[in-house]
């Protein structure tokens, strides 16, 4: 949090620490790893300024990890999870939280986590879109916080993009910014 008081909007990066070793993973690869490459710079913008960052990861079923050992586990896998672990890696101006479902608000402290960092505006980030981030999107909305999805800091399955960034702007669950534009969307007030 910067010291002149609540941050205007918190970066949520869901689901990118990934061994992307699950079914269906393979079309997401090259969407995963390009997300990270907007991703990463956004981030970085963030943390200069002192706004929050919150990765919302999945525990992928391994229920004895935390979070830096999904991290080391994503970076042994080699390849595209090894890549994103590289532009992604958390560190300690980071804050985390493990989900055990699709949305990052299920079953998780991320609603305490942003009221006691004073968000109410919320940047989406990672993967899968038509699943992970479109739950979190909706939940976010639904507890009326402010939502935007950053659509080139995404991924998912190619075929679903469209339909699923048509649902999240369409039905108002969010707004639609580029990387570019969602440092301006974070600090409108």
């Amino acid at each position: 949090m910067s010291s002149d008081g609540p941050a205007p909007a918190a970066l949520l990066v869901v689901d990118m620490i990934n061994p992307l070793d699950f079914d269906g993973a393979g079309p997401m690869v090259a969407g995963a790893v390009a997300a990270a490459r907007s991703i990463g710079p956004l981030r970085a913008r963030f943390h200069e300024r002192g706004w929050p960052v919150v990765f919302a990861n999945d525990n992928f079923a391994r229920w004895r990890a935390d979070f830096r050992e999904l991290v080391a586990i994503t970076a042994r896998a080699g390849k595209a999870p090894s890549e994103i672990v590289r532009r992604l890696s958390p560190d300690l101006r980071d804050h985390f939280v493990l989900k055990p479902k699709h949305s990052a608000f299920l079953a998780t402290p991320l609603a305490v986590l942003l009221a006691k960092l004073g968000v109410r505006r919320l940047l989406l980030t990672g993967m899968a879109l038509e699943s992970c981030v479109l739950a979190t999107a909706v939940d976010a909305k639904s507890r009326e916080y402010e939502v935007a999805v950053v659509r080139d800091a995404v991924a998912g399955q190619p075929g679903l993009r469209q339909a699923a960034l048509r649902t999240l702007e369409g039905g108002g669950t969010a707004r639609l910014v580029s990387s570019r534009a969602a440092l301006s969307w974070a600090a409108r007030a």
